[in-house]
């Protein structure tokens, strides 16, 4: 009767042990996933910022008002800090698969939750910068007679308010990065 209490015992601990392990590696496939997903949002957000630029004609043909992205330093500081975001995270990727295959590692975890939390403040101010310029472009500022340029530049001020959507779901996908990192090293420590 004790043997098989022992036994029983011994399966209960064993089935809770692999029960966190699946947790573990679930949180790390999770990570991976999330890490792509920011990827594609920030590459899109920069090369669609990049590309944006509108040219409207002036009284003829030969003369033409324009609007760039690389006109604004607000709107370049968007595209080089969404591309280093994305470059970081790229690179973070080799670290993520790690995670799966060693899913007790914390040193690693730590250096992950660190370097993300500096992207995400980075990718923040980068977003922020940008659309304080295009509230700007939309609705202009009649204390500093800004007049609102997007009733003429419809399709270049369309174009960059949609790239603000992908940075800001990229700064949401990161601080839930910083979550998960949080959560797998308390859990590793827990256990441990």
């Amino acid at each position: 009767m004790k043997g098989s209490s022992a036994v029983e015992a011994g399966e209960v601990v064993s089935k809770g042990i692999a029960s966190r392990r699946v947790m573990k590696r679930g949180l790390s496939v999770m990570d991976l996933v999330l890490r792509i997903i920011a990827i594609a949002a920030t590459f899109g957000s920069a090369v669609a910022m990049a590309t944006s630029h509108e040219r409207l004609p002036f009284i003829t043909q030969f003369v033409h008002f324009r609007a760039e992205f690389d006109d604004l330093p607000s709107f370049l500081f968007f595209v080089l800090g969404n591309a280093i975001v994305c470059g970081y995270l790229v690179l973070s990727i080799v670290l993520s698969i790690f995670h799966i295959a060693r899913t007790t590692a914390v040193k690693s975890r730590i250096l992950l939750l660190f370097l993300d939390a500096v992207a995400m403040g980075f990718l923040t101010s980068a977003a922020a910068a940008a659309t304080a310029i295009v509230e700007v472009a939309h609705h202009g500022n009649p204390n500093t007679n800004w007049f609102p340029i997007c009733q003429q530049y419809n399709s270049f001020c369309e174009r960059v308010s949609g790239t603000l959507i992908g940075s800001f779901i990229a700064v949401i996908v990161l601080l839930i990065l910083i979550l998960i990192s949080a959560v797998s090293i308390s859990r590793i420590h827990h256990h441990a």
